[in-house]
Protein backbone atom coordinates (compact mmCIF):
# COMPACT_ATOMS: atom_id res chain seq x y z
CA UNK A 1 0.00 0.00 0.00
CA UNK A 2 0.95 3.50 -0.73
CA UNK A 3 2.61 5.41 2.37
CA UNK A 4 1.61 8.75 3.46
CA UNK A 5 4.39 10.61 5.13
CA UNK A 6 3.01 13.83 5.82
CA UNK A 7 1.47 14.28 9.23
CA UNK A 8 -2.21 16.24 8.92
CA UNK A 9 -1.36 18.49 13.04
CA UNK A 10 1.73 19.38 14.70
CA UNK A 11 3.59 15.65 16.18
CA UNK A 12 6.88 15.08 17.16
CA UNK A 13 6.25 11.57 15.50
CA UNK A 14 8.85 9.96 12.86
CA UNK A 15 7.60 7.79 10.52
CA UNK A 16 9.50 4.54 11.16
CA UNK A 17 9.66 1.31 8.82
CA UNK A 18 10.78 -1.85 10.20
CA UNK A 19 10.51 -5.33 9.43
CA UNK A 20 9.81 -6.11 13.37
CA UNK A 21 8.20 -4.02 15.50
CA UNK A 22 6.55 -3.01 18.88
CA UNK A 23 4.29 0.13 20.07
CA UNK A 24 2.83 1.10 23.08
CA UNK A 25 2.53 3.91 25.62
CA UNK A 26 5.51 3.28 27.81
CA UNK A 27 9.07 2.91 26.15
CA UNK A 28 10.65 0.58 28.58
CA UNK A 29 7.89 -1.66 28.00
CA UNK A 30 8.25 -1.79 24.26
CA UNK A 31 12.19 -2.37 24.72
CA UNK A 32 11.11 -5.59 26.71
CA UNK A 33 9.12 -6.42 23.73
CA UNK A 34 12.33 -5.75 20.98
CA UNK A 35 14.05 -7.16 23.20
CA UNK A 36 12.10 -10.79 22.64
CA UNK A 37 12.30 -9.96 18.86
CA UNK A 38 16.33 -9.89 18.89
CA UNK A 39 16.15 -13.08 20.90
CA UNK A 40 14.58 -14.68 17.79
CA UNK A 41 10.88 -14.57 19.10
CA UNK A 42 7.92 -13.44 16.98
CA UNK A 43 5.50 -10.86 17.63
CA UNK A 44 3.13 -12.40 20.33
CA UNK A 45 5.98 -13.10 22.27
CA UNK A 46 7.21 -9.51 21.94
CA UNK A 47 3.54 -8.71 22.47
CA UNK A 48 3.61 -10.65 25.70
CA UNK A 49 6.77 -9.61 27.27
CA UNK A 50 5.42 -5.88 26.44
CA UNK A 51 2.29 -6.71 28.29
CA UNK A 52 3.96 -8.31 31.80
CA UNK A 53 6.56 -5.68 31.77
CA UNK A 54 3.63 -2.63 31.41
CA UNK A 55 1.96 -4.10 34.62
CA UNK A 56 5.11 -2.86 36.45
CA UNK A 57 6.08 0.24 35.02
CA UNK A 58 2.57 1.49 34.18
CA UNK A 59 0.72 0.36 37.43
CA UNK A 60 -2.36 2.75 37.31
CA UNK A 61 -4.20 1.55 34.05
CA UNK A 62 -2.94 -2.13 34.57
CA UNK A 63 -1.71 -4.90 36.59
CA UNK A 64 -0.92 -8.74 37.17
CA UNK A 65 -5.12 -9.09 38.35
CA UNK A 66 -6.23 -7.73 35.32
CA UNK A 67 -7.82 -8.85 32.00
CA UNK A 68 -6.81 -8.86 28.54
CA UNK A 69 -8.47 -9.25 25.27
CA UNK A 70 -6.07 -9.64 22.01
CA UNK A 71 -6.38 -9.96 18.34
CA UNK A 72 -4.04 -12.39 16.50
CA UNK A 73 -2.89 -12.08 12.74
CA UNK A 74 -1.03 -15.45 11.47
CA UNK A 75 -0.50 -17.49 8.48
CA UNK A 76 -3.78 -15.85 6.73
CA UNK A 77 -6.16 -15.91 9.66
CA UNK A 78 -7.51 -13.70 12.11
CA UNK A 79 -8.02 -15.29 15.92
CA UNK A 80 -9.69 -13.65 19.30
CA UNK A 81 -8.66 -14.45 22.81
CA UNK A 82 -11.05 -13.01 25.77
CA UNK A 83 -9.28 -13.65 28.84
CA UNK A 84 -11.62 -11.60 31.05
CA UNK A 85 -12.37 -13.28 33.92
CA UNK A 86 -15.81 -13.54 35.55
CA UNK A 87 -17.99 -12.42 39.34
CA UNK A 88 -16.93 -14.34 41.64
CA UNK A 89 -19.88 -17.45 42.50
CA UNK A 90 -20.84 -15.60 46.13
CA UNK A 91 -22.16 -13.28 43.91
CA UNK A 92 -25.80 -13.31 43.62
CA UNK A 93 -28.50 -10.70 43.81
CA UNK A 94 -28.77 -11.23 47.40
CA UNK A 95 -25.05 -10.35 47.87
CA UNK A 96 -25.71 -6.66 46.52
CA UNK A 97 -29.23 -6.42 48.01
CA UNK A 98 -29.85 -2.64 48.68
CA UNK A 99 -27.20 -1.44 46.63
CA UNK A 100 -28.79 0.60 43.15
CA UNK A 101 -24.68 0.77 41.74
CA UNK A 102 -21.83 -1.51 41.71
CA UNK A 103 -19.23 0.23 44.63
CA UNK A 104 -16.37 1.86 42.96
CA UNK A 105 -13.79 0.31 44.31
CA UNK A 106 -12.91 -3.22 47.14
CA UNK A 107 -13.49 -6.42 46.39
CA UNK A 108 -17.23 -5.80 46.21
CA UNK A 109 -15.72 -5.25 42.33
CA UNK A 110 -13.68 -7.93 41.93
CA UNK A 111 -13.86 -10.76 39.02
CA UNK A 112 -11.50 -13.60 38.48
CA UNK A 113 -8.38 -11.47 37.04
CA UNK A 114 -8.24 -13.07 33.98
CA UNK A 115 -4.89 -11.93 32.24
CA UNK A 116 -2.37 -14.28 33.37
CA UNK A 117 -3.94 -17.28 31.80
CA UNK A 118 -4.44 -14.93 28.44
CA UNK A 119 -0.72 -14.63 28.39
CA UNK A 120 -0.06 -18.50 28.65
CA UNK A 121 -2.62 -19.44 26.35
CA UNK A 122 -1.35 -16.80 23.78
CA UNK A 123 2.00 -18.61 23.98
CA UNK A 124 0.87 -21.89 23.74
CA UNK A 125 -0.91 -21.34 20.65
CA UNK A 126 1.60 -19.03 18.94
CA UNK A 127 4.61 -18.34 20.94
CA UNK A 128 8.62 -19.32 19.99
CA UNK A 129 10.52 -18.71 23.49
CA UNK A 130 10.54 -20.23 26.37
CA UNK A 131 7.19 -18.88 28.26
CA UNK A 132 9.54 -17.88 31.00
CA UNK A 133 11.80 -16.01 29.15
CA UNK A 134 9.21 -13.23 28.61
CA UNK A 135 9.15 -12.21 32.05
CA UNK A 136 12.85 -11.60 32.74
CA UNK A 137 12.69 -7.68 31.54
CA UNK A 138 9.63 -7.24 34.14
CA UNK A 139 11.04 -8.91 36.91
CA UNK A 140 14.52 -6.89 35.97
CA UNK A 141 12.21 -3.25 35.73
CA UNK A 142 10.22 -5.06 39.54
CA UNK A 143 13.81 -5.57 41.09
CA UNK A 144 15.63 -3.17 40.17
CA UNK A 145 13.30 -0.32 39.24
CA UNK A 146 13.39 2.24 36.57
CA UNK A 147 12.44 6.43 36.22
CA UNK A 148 8.32 6.77 36.96
CA UNK A 149 7.12 8.61 33.93
CA UNK A 150 5.77 11.94 34.03
CA UNK A 151 2.57 11.17 32.83
CA UNK A 152 2.44 7.57 35.11
CA UNK A 153 3.12 10.11 38.11
CA UNK A 154 0.41 12.37 37.39
CA UNK A 155 -2.19 9.25 37.04
CA UNK A 156 -0.63 7.95 40.05
CA UNK A 157 -1.03 10.74 41.85
CA UNK A 158 -5.05 11.75 41.07
CA UNK A 159 -5.56 8.12 41.46
CA UNK A 160 -3.49 6.34 44.63
CA UNK A 161 -4.95 8.68 47.49
CA UNK A 162 -8.41 7.79 46.62
CA UNK A 163 -7.75 4.25 47.72
CA UNK A 164 -5.65 4.59 50.53
CA UNK A 165 -8.46 2.66 52.76
CA UNK A 166 -8.46 -0.52 50.62
CA UNK A 167 -7.16 -3.78 51.61
CA UNK A 168 -2.52 -3.45 51.04
CA UNK A 169 -3.06 0.12 48.70
CA UNK A 170 -1.14 2.44 50.78
CA UNK A 171 1.54 0.14 51.44
CA UNK A 172 1.85 -0.88 48.30
CA UNK A 173 1.28 2.35 46.40
CA UNK A 174 1.68 5.22 49.13
CA UNK A 175 5.20 4.59 50.78
CA UNK A 176 5.19 7.45 53.30
CA UNK A 177 1.47 8.53 52.42
CA UNK A 178 3.74 9.88 48.94
CA UNK A 179 2.88 9.04 45.25
CA UNK A 180 6.51 9.22 43.40
CA UNK A 181 7.42 12.18 41.39
CA UNK A 182 8.32 11.73 37.73
CA UNK A 183 12.28 10.64 37.62
CA UNK A 184 12.09 9.40 40.25
CA UNK A 185 13.09 5.42 41.14
CA UNK A 186 10.38 3.13 41.67
CA UNK A 187 11.22 -0.41 43.03
CA UNK A 188 8.31 -3.09 43.72
CA UNK A 189 10.72 -6.42 44.50
CA UNK A 190 7.54 -8.27 45.89
CA UNK A 191 5.53 -7.84 42.15
CA UNK A 192 9.07 -8.91 41.21
CA UNK A 193 8.67 -12.46 43.23
CA UNK A 194 5.04 -12.58 42.12
CA UNK A 195 5.90 -12.47 38.13
CA UNK A 196 9.15 -15.44 38.45
CA UNK A 197 6.12 -17.37 40.46
CA UNK A 198 4.08 -16.91 37.52
CA UNK A 199 6.90 -17.71 34.78
CA UNK A 200 8.41 -20.98 37.17
CA UNK A 201 5.04 -22.30 37.07
CA UNK A 202 3.27 -21.10 33.80
CA UNK A 203 0.65 -19.58 35.44
CA UNK A 204 -0.54 -22.74 36.90
CA UNK A 205 0.21 -21.01 40.86
CA UNK A 206 -1.59 -18.34 40.38
CA UNK A 207 -4.70 -20.64 39.75
CA UNK A 208 -4.36 -23.80 41.30
CA UNK A 209 -0.81 -23.34 43.45
CA UNK A 210 0.58 -21.58 45.76
CA UNK A 211 -0.04 -18.17 45.00
CA UNK A 212 -4.05 -19.10 44.35
CA UNK A 213 -4.16 -19.94 48.57
CA UNK A 214 -2.61 -16.65 49.08
CA UNK A 215 -4.87 -14.94 47.03
CA UNK A 216 -8.36 -17.36 48.07
CA UNK A 217 -6.76 -16.37 52.09
CA UNK A 218 -6.49 -12.63 51.56
CA UNK A 219 -9.88 -12.39 50.25
CA UNK A 220 -11.64 -14.36 53.21
CA UNK A 221 -9.70 -12.27 55.54
CA UNK A 222 -10.41 -8.79 54.43
CA UNK A 223 -13.97 -9.35 53.17
CA UNK A 224 -13.85 -10.65 49.60
CA UNK A 225 -15.64 -12.77 48.09
CA UNK A 226 -13.29 -14.29 46.19
CA UNK A 227 -12.52 -17.84 46.57
CA UNK A 228 -9.83 -20.77 45.14
CA UNK A 229 -12.56 -22.53 43.47
CA UNK A 230 -13.12 -19.10 41.64
CA UNK A 231 -9.40 -18.80 40.59
CA UNK A 232 -9.32 -22.32 39.62
CA UNK A 233 -12.49 -22.18 37.47
CA UNK A 234 -10.86 -19.78 35.07
CA UNK A 235 -10.33 -20.67 31.32
CA UNK A 236 -9.51 -18.44 27.96
CA UNK A 237 -11.84 -18.31 25.65
CA UNK A 238 -11.13 -18.16 22.14
CA UNK A 239 -13.76 -16.20 20.00
CA UNK A 240 -14.43 -15.26 16.30
CA UNK A 241 -13.63 -11.94 16.14
CA UNK A 242 -16.65 -9.40 14.88
CA UNK A 243 -16.45 -6.91 12.15
CA UNK A 244 -17.87 -3.59 10.97
CA UNK A 245 -17.20 -2.38 7.20
CA UNK A 246 -16.50 1.32 7.12
CA UNK A 247 -15.81 2.59 3.44
CA UNK A 248 -13.03 0.43 1.75
CA UNK A 249 -12.02 -1.12 5.08
CA UNK A 250 -12.81 -3.50 7.33
CA UNK A 251 -12.35 -3.40 11.15
CA UNK A 252 -12.04 -5.70 14.06
CA UNK A 253 -12.89 -6.13 17.37
CA UNK A 254 -13.01 -9.16 20.37
CA UNK A 255 -17.41 -9.93 20.50
CA UNK A 256 -18.85 -8.71 24.08
CA UNK A 257 -18.30 -8.67 26.76
CA UNK A 258 -15.17 -6.80 25.57
CA UNK A 259 -16.09 -3.02 24.67
CA UNK A 260 -14.82 -2.72 21.36
CA UNK A 261 -18.24 -3.46 20.01
CA UNK A 262 -19.08 0.42 20.72
CA UNK A 263 -16.31 1.92 17.88
CA UNK A 264 -17.95 -0.75 15.31
CA UNK A 265 -21.36 0.44 16.21
CA UNK A 266 -20.13 3.88 15.82
CA UNK A 267 -18.61 3.05 12.53
CA UNK A 268 -22.01 1.66 11.26
CA UNK A 269 -23.55 4.89 12.06
CA UNK A 270 -21.12 7.20 10.50
CA UNK A 271 -21.71 4.89 7.54
CA UNK A 272 -25.11 7.17 7.00
CA UNK A 273 -23.58 10.20 6.75
CA UNK A 274 -20.96 12.24 4.45
CA UNK A 275 -18.02 12.66 6.55
CA UNK A 276 -15.70 13.93 3.47
CA UNK A 277 -18.14 16.52 2.36
CA UNK A 278 -18.22 18.00 5.73
CA UNK A 279 -14.69 18.63 5.61
CA UNK A 280 -12.60 17.47 8.47
CA UNK A 281 -12.25 18.97 11.50
CA UNK A 282 -15.32 21.02 10.59
CA UNK A 283 -18.13 21.90 13.83
CA UNK A 284 -20.57 18.82 11.26
CA UNK A 285 -17.58 16.58 11.27
CA UNK A 286 -17.27 16.98 15.03
CA UNK A 287 -20.94 16.87 15.64
CA UNK A 288 -22.27 13.66 13.98
CA UNK A 289 -19.01 11.53 15.41
CA UNK A 290 -19.53 12.47 18.80
CA UNK A 291 -23.23 11.73 18.26
CA UNK A 292 -22.61 8.71 17.03
CA UNK A 293 -19.78 7.37 20.40
CA UNK A 294 -22.68 8.75 22.38
CA UNK A 295 -25.67 6.60 21.08
CA UNK A 296 -22.55 3.75 20.65
CA UNK A 297 -22.07 3.84 24.10
CA UNK A 298 -25.86 4.08 25.09
CA UNK A 299 -26.28 0.26 23.44
CA UNK A 300 -22.75 -0.50 24.85
CA UNK A 301 -24.26 0.34 28.27
CA UNK A 302 -27.63 -1.23 28.13
CA UNK A 303 -27.24 -3.95 26.19
CA UNK A 304 -23.82 -5.32 26.27
CA UNK A 305 -22.76 -7.78 29.75
CA UNK A 306 -21.65 -11.31 29.82
CA UNK A 307 -22.38 -12.89 27.22
CA UNK A 308 -24.37 -15.85 28.48
CA UNK A 309 -26.83 -13.40 29.81
CA UNK A 310 -26.89 -10.76 26.96
CA UNK A 311 -30.85 -10.06 25.71
CA UNK A 312 -29.47 -8.80 22.46
CA UNK A 313 -26.22 -9.80 20.94
CA UNK A 314 -23.74 -8.72 18.66
CA UNK A 315 -24.99 -9.30 15.64
CA UNK A 316 -28.20 -7.46 15.95
CA UNK A 317 -26.46 -4.19 17.12
CA UNK A 318 -24.59 -4.56 14.70
CA UNK A 319 -27.68 -5.02 12.03
CA UNK A 320 -27.51 -2.50 8.88
CA UNK A 321 -31.16 -2.58 9.57
CA UNK A 322 -30.70 -1.56 13.12
CA UNK A 323 -27.88 1.10 12.43
CA UNK A 324 -29.82 2.81 9.69
CA UNK A 325 -32.57 3.25 12.44
CA UNK A 326 -30.16 4.64 15.25
CA UNK A 327 -28.25 6.35 12.62
CA UNK A 328 -31.72 8.87 12.16
CA UNK A 329 -31.33 9.99 15.77
CA UNK A 330 -28.31 11.59 15.16
CA UNK A 331 -30.01 15.42 14.68
CA UNK A 332 -27.65 18.23 13.15
CA UNK A 333 -29.23 20.92 14.35
CA UNK A 334 -28.74 19.46 18.07
CA UNK A 335 -27.01 17.30 20.67
CA UNK A 336 -29.37 14.41 21.15
CA UNK A 337 -28.89 12.88 25.36
CA UNK A 338 -28.06 9.13 25.16
CA UNK A 339 -31.13 7.17 26.21
CA UNK A 340 -29.21 4.90 28.17
CA UNK A 341 -26.76 7.26 29.70
CA UNK A 342 -23.64 8.70 29.76
CA UNK A 343 -20.38 6.45 29.68
CA UNK A 344 -18.23 6.12 33.13
CA UNK A 345 -14.39 6.51 33.34
CA UNK A 346 -12.17 4.01 32.88
CA UNK A 347 -8.85 3.23 31.51
CA UNK A 348 -6.73 0.76 30.16
CA UNK A 349 -3.51 0.35 28.17
CA UNK A 350 -2.71 -1.10 24.58
CA UNK A 351 -0.10 -2.40 22.57
CA UNK A 352 0.76 -3.75 19.51
CA UNK A 353 2.98 -5.68 17.54
CA UNK A 354 4.02 -7.23 14.40
CA UNK A 355 7.06 -9.40 12.95
CA UNK A 356 8.90 -9.88 9.58
CA UNK A 357 7.06 -13.37 9.01
CA UNK A 358 3.41 -11.49 9.05
CA UNK A 359 2.46 -11.94 12.26
CA UNK A 360 0.35 -9.17 13.91
CA UNK A 361 -0.59 -8.77 17.53
CA UNK A 362 -3.74 -6.11 18.91
CA UNK A 363 -3.72 -6.52 22.57
CA UNK A 364 -5.60 -4.34 25.55
CA UNK A 365 -4.93 -5.29 29.11
CA UNK A 366 -7.25 -3.40 31.80
CA UNK A 367 -7.60 -2.97 35.57
CA UNK A 368 -10.78 -0.96 34.06
CA UNK A 369 -9.55 2.14 35.95
CA UNK A 370 -7.45 3.74 37.91
CA UNK A 371 -5.52 0.91 39.73
CA UNK A 372 -8.23 -0.61 39.27
CA UNK A 373 -10.37 -1.95 42.59
CA UNK A 374 -7.35 -0.88 44.63
CA UNK A 375 -6.82 -4.31 46.51
CA UNK A 376 -3.31 -5.34 46.45
CA UNK A 377 -2.46 -8.51 47.88
CA UNK A 378 0.24 -8.14 49.96
CA UNK A 379 0.45 -11.58 50.95
CA UNK A 380 1.29 -12.59 47.56
CA UNK A 381 3.01 -9.29 46.19
CA UNK A 382 0.89 -8.90 43.61
CA UNK A 383 0.01 -6.01 41.72
CA UNK A 384 -3.80 -4.47 42.06
CA UNK A 385 -6.44 -7.19 41.24
CA UNK A 386 -8.64 -5.63 38.73
CA UNK A 387 -12.20 -3.99 38.97
CA UNK A 388 -15.79 -5.72 37.33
Amino acid sequence: MPFDWTFPYASRKMPVLAANTVATSQPLAAQAGLRMMLAGGNAVDSAIATAIALTVVEPVMNGIGGDMFTLVWHEGRLYGLNSSGRSPAAWTPEYFAGRDTMPPSGWGTVTVPGQVAGWKALHERFGKLPFAQLFEPAIEYAERGFAVSPTIARQWATQAPKLAHEPGFAQAFLPEGKTPQAGQWWRFPEQGRTLRDIAETGGESFYRGALAAKIAAFARETGGALTADDLAAHQPQWVEPISQGFRDYRLHEIPPNGQGISALIALGLLEHFDLEGMGCDSADYYHVSIEAMKLAFADLHHHVADPEHMRMDAAALLDPAYLSERARLIRMDKAVTPLAGAPKTGGTVYLTAADAQGTMVSFIQSNYHGFGSGVVCRAQASACITAA
